[in-house]
């Protein structure tokens, strides 16, 4: 086939009853008598795209907004960027951002809260689930990758490349496809700070405020092991060889059992000789600068490791479960 979004026309018609806590059309649901236009505009339905409903019930997040968009397009479209991102489960999305929508032609101009852009795809830059056209992981890193500031560029592909096993030379690869490309200069620039080992968008912020701020790349996810060689804890961020762990603390830290799992992997680091560094949301955002000079203040400190034995990998299934988060 040549490239284009392919035919989508088979899930064109998957409007969805009114009452199936989806989306659906509000014209397939008022024709059959199944809805009267005065329930539509009530207080059980909300409006998210002309003709696209739901029950008012379901928060309008980007997943919800994308089913709608992909339900707007009635089946000629594949969801792309954020919203491809979202429906391949990775949670890269900036809050509040638009669902979007590709299309292999020209097309109306887009509703509110609805990016829509005319791109051919290659039938291998495409896939369904669950009735839904969307961009590939790999394909929908490369355009975040291309169009979103360099920071949330890294997040996307982070979240994409860490869930879907490609490297950023992967990256690289597909983008040989498209010599030329808008924003292909800068998807040079951010291969090299492709981590797919970083769980979470957060974790990847924080890392970049570190290599922005002129500091040796920390290790993703670091395995610490005590004297023994039995894992004990492991870290978002690490300088191993000045025993330097840095932790993003996010919400699910919180919870009464997580407080008491990271109370008992913090004193142990202590007790191994490690400094631990945990920073919030609001310092990633607001205070970047005092997290780079914390850390290299800490870098600058001479320390002297505790012997250990090498890590234990035939041990690590049963101390993950015992300490690992």
């Amino acid at each position: 086939m040549a490239r284009g979004t392919g035919d989508n026309s088979e899930l064109a018609g998957r409007a969805g009853p009114p009452l199936s806590g989806d989306v659906f059309r509000g014209s397939a649901a008022v024709t059959p008598g199944l809805l009267t236009r005065a329930a539509l505009r009530g207080p059980r339905y909300r409006r998210l795209l002309p003709d696209v409903y739901a029950p008012a019930g379901l928060p309008p997040d980007l997943a919800l907004r994308s089913r709608a968009a992909f339900l707007w397009g009635r089946g000629r479209g594949v969801l792309a960027g954020y919203s491809a991102a979202e429906l391949l489960a990775a949670d890269c999305a900036p809050a509040g951002a638009p669902a979007e929508l590709a299309l292999p032609d020209a097309h109306q101009r887009s509703p509110a809260g609805l990016i829509v852009r005319q791109v051919r795809l290659a039938d291998d830059e495409h896939l369904v689930r669950g009735g839904i056209a969307m961009t590939t992981p790999l394909r929908t890193a490369y355009d975040l990758a291309r169009r979103c500031p360099l920071v949330e560029a890294v997040v996307a592909v982070d979240a994409l490349a860490g869930r879907y096993g490609f490297t950023g030379a992967d990256l690289t690869a597909f983008a040989a496809r498209y010599p030329g490309a808008r924003g292909t200069l800068q998807l040079a620039d951010m291969v090299g700070l492709v981590e797919p080992a970083a769980e979470s968008a957060m974790e990847t912020r924080l890392r970049l405020v570190i290599v922005h701020g002129g500091l040796p790349r920390p290790v993703a996810q670091h395995l610490v092991a005590d004297e023994r060689g039995q894992i004990v804890a492991r870290v978002d961020l690490a300088y191993p060889e000045s025993l330097v762990a840095i932790e993003y603390e996010g919400a699910d830290h919180f919870t009464d059992r997580q407080v008491m799992r990271d109370g008992r992997r913090y004193t142990q680091l202590a007790d191994l000789g490690w400094r631990v560094f945990r920073y919030f949301a609001h310092d990633v955002y607001r205070r970047p600068d005092r997290i780079t000079s914390e850390i290299r203040r800490a870098l600058a400190t001479r320390v002297i490791p505790r012997p250990r034995q090498p890590v234990d990998r035939l041990r690590l299934s049963v101390a993950e479960q015992l300490w690992l988060p």
